[in-house]
């Protein structure tokens, strides 16, 4: 599979919300997020899986938004109050609501531990390819060689460590959200021995 065949769409919401990812997004979860959606479209053209492109790879730019501190939410977990922004974002797109609803419900499934493919398929492949990105889960989706292109275009810019600074942070502050109860499932052992860290 060509990496070139996995760009973002050429639409103007697919620029935009590149725009605002990396306006507030660090270059490392910058670069996680075009990966995300990379694995994800790869991973979806490969099964067959019949997926909206654009919402992809919008759900993607703004599945770990609320991690910045700019929308940072001390009262709602970091991937609700994305999808919250994913909505605003879409609204301003002029996307119509039941389009927005399905925008929102891929960036909140992204931390589920599974998601129905047929009900959500942008979800399903959005919570497939983080996982990898971040946990090292599914790896054996793609050979070593794409897994190795895809990081030489977007390199990991110490995404491990950041990231669980991120989770540890949220979870201080937020005992109830995803990023506690996934610590308290040993997500830090697996995001440290990520084989995408040590290729």
């Amino acid at each position: 599979m060509d990496l070139d065949d996995l760009k973002a769409p050429a639409t103007p919401a697919c620029a935009t919300a590149l725009e605002v990812a990396t306006a507030y997004c660090t270059p490392a979860l910058l670069n996680h997020s075009v990966r995300a959606y990379i694995w994800a479209a790869a991973h979806g053209t490969a099964r067959g899986i019949a997926y909206d492109p654009e919402l992809l790879w919008v759900a993607a730019m703004f599945h770990d938004i609320a991690l910045m501190p700019e929308f940072d939410s001390h009262t709602v977990g970091f991937d609700d109050a994305s999808g919250h922004v994913a909505w605003v974002f879409a609204a301003g797109a002029g996307w119509p609501v039941p389009r927005r609803r399905r925008l929102v419900e891929a960036v909140v499934a992204h931390m589920l531990d599974e998601v129905d493919v047929r009900r959500d398929p942008e979800g399903y492949l959005l919570e497939r390819s983080t996982s990898l990105d971040i946990s090292g889960r599914h790896m054996d989706d793609f050979t070593d060689a794409f897994r190795a292109g895809v990081l030489a275009r977007h390199p990991r810019l110490g995404i491990a460590e950041e990231f669980l600074a991120c989770f540890r942070d949220q979870a201080d502050r937020k005992p109830d959200s995803s990023p506690a109860a996934a610590l308290r499932n040993d997500i830090a052992g697996r995001i440290l021995t990520n084989r995408l860290d040590t290729p």
